[in-house]
């Protein structure tokens, strides 16, 4: 890769992990529904001047619904109901493990020997941190987080379909899909009065934050990222993404004080060493054919 792009990778690890902190503070000030539906609705604004990818509408959707609102909401969810923002990182990053698992099940894309090595190794880390859960937080709320990682492997798989799509234009409008059905269940569950006042008193730094996941880790990161993905193979780009968990958890400690437990430490560095070794192993080249 080239140095800039080697900036690029490591600017969107950063942006990412530090996206974690900037919800936690935007969920101070708003539900999990409508915090989740204002971070779409900003990047869903070049909507507004490009058209619709050549896509099926029931695909948009159902990679919308997972790969964003189902991903989002329920990481939304876990943080405001007291998941610390580092290991909420963490857990979300356990979608390497769903994804591979997955791709095995649809698509008869069977893992090898290291991969395996990868996902056990990873399963323990988790069944770690799930020995923590019910002190700081329910198990109810862990349940309910662990949805994200499952949402983002059955979206990264449901993405194959829409490859020939730009994707500045696909992930606005992923955006547009995941925000609509949102505000619905924002007025839905606060109701429209508490809806609306919670946006209009919004104090600065909650907005700073919102406009910052909106636009700058959900818009401009997502682009950069995809764009790295089109120009570099994903065994190059793919491994930076294993500084979000470490980006994640560290602010979280600097801003909010977070602690970690020796047992939940461990589970936390169990996971993503599972995750390395699933990204960094790479499939057996076939050998070439003789004459």
């Amino acid at each position: 890769m080239k140095p800039a792009d080697i900036l690029i990778a490591i600017l969107v690890a950063v942006i990412w992990g530090l996206a974690f902190v900037a919800s936690r503070i935007a969920l101070d000030e708003l539900s999990p529904e409508l915090m989740t539906a204002m971070r779409f609705t900003i990047a869903a604004v070049p909507c507004l001047f490009i058209p619709k990818p050549k896509i099926a509408w029931s695909l948009l959707i159902a990679i919308s619904f997972t790969l964003f609102l189902g991903q989002f909401l329920s990481q939304a969810y876990g943080i405001a109901h007291g998941v610390p923002v580092g290991l909420t990182s963490v857990v979300v990053q356990s979608q390497a493990l769903f994804t591979i698992g997955f791709a095995a099940i649809a698509f008869g894309e069977r893992p090898t020997p290291v991969q395996t090595l990868g996902i056990v190794v990873a399963a323990v880390g988790l069944l770690l941190i799930c020995g923590t859960v019910g002190y700081d937080f329910s198990v109810g709320a862990f349940a309910v987080l662990m949805i994200a990682p499952i949402c983002f492997a059955v979206g990264n798989l449901l993405l194959r379909g829409a490859r020939g799509a730009p994707m500045f234009d696909l992930f606005a409008w992923l955006c547009l899909t995941a925000a609509v059905p949102l505000f619905a269940l924002a007025l839905v569950v606060n109701g429209p009065a508490p809806t609306f006042q919670s946006l209009i008193h919004m104090s600065p730094t909650g907005l700073v934050c919102l406009l910052a996941i909106g636009a700058i880790s959900t818009s401009i990161a997502y682009w950069l990222w995809g764009r790295l993905l089109r120009d570099y193979p994903a065994a190059q780009v793919v491994p930076f993404a294993l500084l979000v968990p470490f980006v994640g958890s560290a602010a979280s400690s600097i801003v909010f004080g977070e602690k970690f437990g020796p047992l939940r430490l461990a589970g936390m560095l169990t996971v993503i060493g599972g995750i390395a070794v699933m990204v960094l192993a790479r499939r057996p080249q076939p050998l070439p054919k003789t004459a």
